[in-house]
């Protein structure tokens, strides 16, 4: 089958990862933050804490906005 591609369709698959994306953030960043708070880190310490947490984060992001367009897009679920 081929997959639904309308303005309805993609509308909905920005909005579901854009929802996805920012919980997913919000996530991230408390563990961050409670790793952080945890161990004391400071300026640079902290901030290869971040680089380390930025590149997981980014796949995460990616994955969620690939299943979204994967669900709403396809046929079986309009």
């Amino acid at each position: 089958m081929q997959r639904i591609k309308t303005f309805k369709t993609l509308t909905r698959a920005a909005a579901a990862a854009a929802f996805l994306a920012v919980q997913a953030i919000i996530c991230l960043g408390t563990v961050y933050w409670a790793v952080a708070a945890t161990l004391r880190m400071e300026g640079t310490a902290a901030m290869v804490l971040g680089a380390l947490f930025a590149v997981p984060s980014a796949y995460l992001l990616m994955v969620v906005t690939r299943m979204a367009y994967d669900a709403e897009t396809d046929p079986a679920n309009q």
